[in-house]
């Protein structure tokens, strides 16, 4: 088979393999939504026979030996499983906007906001992020372990980025669940970002789906001079590069001067047409938010100053701190 037969074979059969990927895909999430609209409707068959009807509680453990006796094919019929179809049902029956979400996440991942959750602004933000960005079960979980609902509430009420437009501040959070890299206490910013590019795919992860990686120590020259971006990354919804700077201590003002410098020179060497122009991310070990604010309140470009947490992050603090802002709905059920 000669070069050109091999290309050609190549790409008609990624094509074919791209086909079956989808077709698969797609198959998964009909079977998906046809499991979990059972269950919801075994939901609310129980919870009228029992909140309506006043069937004994005994009734649902009747119900599970009957089930799985007549159809030991199936697994989810358990005693336990019932009493969370039954909940999940009556804790969405009143809200047609979220309950209509429910079947784009696997069973799995429904019980696991069910267990981790105690507010309806806190379902919506998994609801919807999870539909978003495709996690598996693991990391979901390791998500709501990190505290991610209260990080993200919390970097929309802190300072740290210019205000360009609502989306492109949603972005970014105020703080950053790194534990997956397992630093010690002491390290380099060059072992740092060699642990975040050992581990970029749990790093994108963390960052948000729409991220793709462009590069590592970036050069950009600049009156015959070069300089590097510690990482540069590309987001695929706003259309414009994002530019990552790592620094192992506490923000100085200083940095947002050179992220400035480095998103200009991006602007004028890399943009294409029809891409919006770059944005930064400053992750620091640690920042004072009014130095933040000063340092960046007459900045061109849009930019982020975040922390990081290395360990795993204390979620009681982060409600604790989210609880004592004039938030309406985040008050536990």
């Amino acid at each position: 088979m000669d070069k050109i037969a091999k290309a050609e074979y190549r790409a008609f059969l990624g094509k074919l393999k791209d086909n079956i990927v989808l077709s698969r895909q797609k198959a998964y999430q009909a079977v998906n939504r046809h499991l979990v609209d059972l269950y919801l409707a075994i939901g609310k068959s129980i919870y009228e026979k029992v909140e309506l009807d006043k069937w004994g509680q005994g009734t649902v453990e009747m119900l599970a030996h009957d089930l799985q006796k007549e159809f030991p094919d199936m697994r989810g019929f358990s005693k336990e499983n019932l009493w969370r179809m039954k909940k999940i049902y009556e804790i969405y029956k009143d809200n047609q906007k979220l309950s209509t979400l429910l079947t784009e996440l696997p069973w799995s991942h429904n019980t696991l906001i069910l267990n981790r959750t105690k507010t309806m602004g806190e379902r919506e933000f998994y609801l919807k992020t999870a539909i978003d960005e495709r996690w598996s079960f693991r990391e979901f979980e390791r998500q709501i372990d990190s505290g991610l609902f209260e990080r993200y509430m919390l970097s929309n009420k802190t300072a740290g980025l210019i205000p360009v437009s609502k989306d492109k501040k949603d972005i970014f959070k105020d703080e950053y669940a790194l534990d997956f890299l397992g630093l010690k206490d002491e390290y380099s910013e060059k072992v740092f970002q060699k642990s975040i590019l050992n581990n970029l795919k749990q790093f994108i992860l963390e960052l948000g789906r729409h991220f793709a990686f462009v590069g590592e120590e970036y050069k950009i020259t600049v009156g015959g001079e070069d300089f590097k971006i510690d990482l540069l990354f590309y987001h695929r919804v706003m259309r414009c590069l994002v530019a990552v700077e790592l620094k192992i201590g506490h923000f100085k003002p200083e940095y947002s001067g050179k992220m400035q410098f480095y998103l200009s020179a991006l602007d004028e060497q890399e943009k294409l047409d029809g891409e919006n122009p770059a944005v930064g991310l400053i992750l620091c070990k640690s920042k004072n938010d009014e130095v933040v604010r000063i340092a960046i309140s007459k900045a061109a470009s849009p930019l982020k100053i975040s922390t990081y947490k290395t360990g795993i992050i204390d979620t009681k603090l982060l409600k604790n701190k989210l609880h004592s802002l004039p938030m309406p709905g985040l008050r536990d059920e």
